[in-house]
């Protein structure tokens, strides 16, 4: 029979040095990865500068209302499609197309606006429209989150960009504070170098304008093969993230610049090919852990035209938002406002399915109860379901009203449980 020493063989002097010896890595450690990100947004709306007018967030909700009763079968066909109750998801689709159509609004200087071909004329259009715009966002309510895209850092655009981006903020700032939620978007990133010349360019706003350091985020495209794997073999966008000083809040899919990078025509670029796949579990990688979010990208095929027409791009729209919350990517693009009916629809489908199981659980988990269904959760299990309630209320798709008559829980409870390890609260 094996026996143990009662003391154990490392000296106390060992153990501390050893213990010291790793501090700085565990101070390294959890400053590169403090964590996954609190709920964000569902999607983002990229509207291009030149249709950025006063009412348009408002505007894009009665569109979406519009579309819904102008094909009220295929809608009831969506419906029907979706786990969950059709009325039930109606109403909340309706209710949340009136009061916040849109949870992320991008102005786009990018696509959709003109090609900027570097004469005096182009641009002073450029110009008055980001003074103009600056001007719309001052006096109308905004987003919860909302910002711009701006051009491209590749040589061609990249002083354009940046200017525009300088007049934008200035005439937003001269109006008054910045207001919560603002982030820029930076499109077609290609290297390292121009992460670090973006993070320069933002403290110098910062200074400039008196705002608090690291007050100015930003999202990257990742729609080139540069982003994704250097010639190094490496995967850039990890290295971009820890480059920029904390100031990256999300990674944004660019379904078409990226695919047709790799050489894939037309009629087969989408969200669900294999390569988009590729390079959406290397950014869920890259930025896990890191407070980063991950976005997928957009589907182009938007619900206009017959009724047939209709129904099937809500169908195949709506399988494309559940086929990214099943992989953990819980963000996309929208690009009409006919595509928020069936974004919202899905979503609510997606976080009511097993809401009542997930909350009854913590609850039982924070009082410390087995419950009826005998089930005695860890800590890591508690972290997974208020991750999923915490989703569920951000977007509406849960009222904090229905989460305490099922569970007697409340928002604070599943906050408590959004920090991982956090131990139960107790009986209460």
């Amino acid at each position: 029979m094996t026996s143990f020493p009662e003391v154990g063989v490392l000296a106390p002097e060992l153990l501390a040095r050893w213990d010291d010896a790793l501090v700085p890595d565990d101070i390294s450690y959890a400053a590169a990865y403090p964590g996954p990100p609190a709920p964000g947004c569902v999607h983002t709306v990229y509207i291009p500068v030149s249709r950025f007018v006063p009412g348009v967030v408002r505007g894009w909700g009665g569109a979406a209302v519009a579309a819904l009763d102008e094909h009220a079968a295929q809608w009831q066909d969506l419906l029907a499609g979706l786990a969950g109750v059709p009325d039930e998801l109606d109403a909340l689709t309706r209710a949340k197309l009136v009061t916040e159509p849109i949870e992320d609004l991008r102005i786009d200087f990018e696509d959709g606006f003109r090609a900027h071909r570097g004469t005096v004329a182009d641009d002073l259009d450029e110009d008055d429209h980001a003074v103009r715009a600056a001007g719309i966002v001052a006096a109308e309510p905004m987003p919860r989150s909302w910002g711009l895209r701006i051009r491209s850092l590749a040589g061609a655009t990249r002083q354009r960009g940046l200017r525009t981006l300088d007049l934008f903020l200035g005439a937003v700032l001269s109006a008054g504070p910045l207001r919560a939620g603002f982030v820029v978007t930076l499109p077609k990133v290609t290297s390292l170098a121009q992460i670090g010349v973006f993070v320069a360019v933002l403290a110098q706003l910062e200074i400039a304008h008196s705002l608090e350091p690291g007050t100015l985020r930003f999202e990257i495209q990742v729609e080139t093969p540069q982003t994704v794997l250097g010639a190094d073999g490496t995967v850039p966008v990890a290295q971009m993230i820890h480059a920029a000083d904390g100031r990256v809040s999300g990674l944004h899919f660019g379904t078409y610049d990226y695919t047709a990078s790799l050489g894939i025509l037309g009629a087969h670029q989408n969200l669900r090919h294999p390569v988009a796949d590729f390079a959406k579990s290397l950014m869920m990688l890259a930025a896990a852990e890191t407070g980063v979010r991950v976005s997928d990208g957009s589907d182009n095929k938007v619900p206009v035209g017959p009724p047939d027409v209709v129904g099937q791009r809500w169908a195949t729209h709506a399988d494309g938002v559940l086929r990214a919350l099943r992989q953990g990517i819980f963000q996309g693009w929208d690009l009409h406002a006919a595509q928020l009916p069936s974004r919202f629809a899905a979503t609510f489908s997606f976080f009511r399915d097993g809401w009542a199981e997930a909350a009854v659980r913590l609850g039982d988990y924070h009082r410390q109860e087995p419950g009826a269904g005998g089930v005695l959760d860890e800590p890591a299990t508690a972290f997974a379901l208020a991750r999923h309630l915490a989703a569920a209320l951000a977007c509406g798709a849960v009222r904090p009203e229905e989460m305490l008559a099922v569970a007697g829980i409340d928002r604070a409870v599943v906050e408590r449980y959004l920090v991982r390890g956090a131990p139960p609260g107790g009986r209460s």
